[in-house]
């Protein structure tokens, strides 16, 4: 009797192990969930939209994308269900949330597996045009003969165009003061008026801007230059210390299977090199970028540790 149980349990066990791997093989089943923690019109739920048009070609399924601003929609990922059927289009602000956050739910890195890097996004420093500075080594001799005296904007501690120049700030050891935004758009008005000395605005901006003469590009914080900006040169030029990258990633609860987290991976890498696809990244001033899960994995890691000693150091976090 006890070796009949035993063979049953044996049985029920192999058949739950078989209807899994059929489930992981099969998927997608069922319509997936792309949550974006930031508000529609962001540059994340561009790219998340971007992102669920052509999956759904590829998947046969219904791919929509649900806004869930802030911390809420990132621990709904992290407490939900780990089947890969519930995905998040977030920016590397994910890596800092636990700095600047005390109520956080959830762990950056340990509550969440990477799929892959969907894109990076270049952000160019922009100073006003009547600033008597034309390069990076210009606003850092400026900021040194100077110290406490230049500002420079942001659209909030979270956000990309907050550590860019905070990143900026320490590598060249230089003395700026900080004044947070409630947006992008009064961030960008505070340079153009030259109530802030320097903002890391985005390419497709920058352009604009620049063709106006409202603002002067001195430099970008990719690790190359731009084929759209090819004469404005990079921040590592001038500070070759200076370590940041402006991305968005797809990442989904851990614990989520790793046939599904690799496929998903391979398939938005697909996406990404469509030619049409490159075309809308490239129109956003994004640059395709998809990663392997593990590399994807290793960042988040890397950075949630880099980015903490730099808000830590900034007195972000601190009290």
């Amino acid at each position: 009797m006890r070796m009949l149980r035993t063979m049953a349990l044996a049985g029920a066990a192999l058949l739950a192990l078989a209807t899994s791997a059929s489930a992981q093989g099969a998927y997608p089943n069922q319509m997936v969930r792309i949550v974006v923690p930031f508000s529609a019109g962001s540059v994340t739920d561009g790219l998340a939209r971007i992102l669920a048009d052509k999956l759904a070609d590829v998947w046969k399924q219904q791919v929509i994308v649900e806004n869930r601003p802030g911390l809420p929609g990132t621990t709904s990922v992290a407490k939900g269900q780990a089947d890969g059927y519930t995905l998040m289009l977030t920016s590397n602000g994910h890596t800092i949330a636990g700095v600047i956050n005390k109520s956080i739910q959830f762990d950056p890195v340990k509550d969440f597996a990477g799929v892959t890097k969907v894109a990076s996004v270049p952000m160019v420093a922009v100073v006003p045009p009547d600033l008597p500075v034309k390069t990076m080594a210009d606003f850092i001799a400026l900021a040194k003969e100077k110290p406490g005296k230049l500002n420079f904007s942001s659209a909030g501690i979270a956000s990309t165009t907050y550590l860019s120049s905070e990143v900026l700030k320490q590598a060249a050891k230089i003395d700026i003061v900080h004044v947070p935004y409630k947006g992008t758009p009064e961030a960008t008005t505070a340079v153009i008026r030259g109530d802030a000395q320097l903002y890391f605005a985005p390419i497709p901006m920058t352009q604009e801007l620049s063709a106006g003469n409202k603002v002067r590009a001195i430099a970008i914080n990719s690790s190359k230059r731009s084929p759209q900006l090819p004469d404005v040169p990079t921040v590592t030029e001038t500070v070759p210390s200076y370590d940041y990258d402006s991305w968005f990633a797809v990442l989904v609860a851990a614990g989520t299977p790793k046939p599904i987290i690799d496929k998903v991976s391979q398939d938005i890498a697909k996406v990404l090199a469509m030619p049409d696809v490159i075309e809308k990244l490239q129109a956003q001033g994004a640059v395709p970028s998809p990663t392997t899960p593990e590399a994807l994995d290793a960042q988040v890691k890397r950075e949630t540790e880099l980015y903490t000693k730099v808000l830590r150091d900034a007195g972000v976090g601190t009290n």
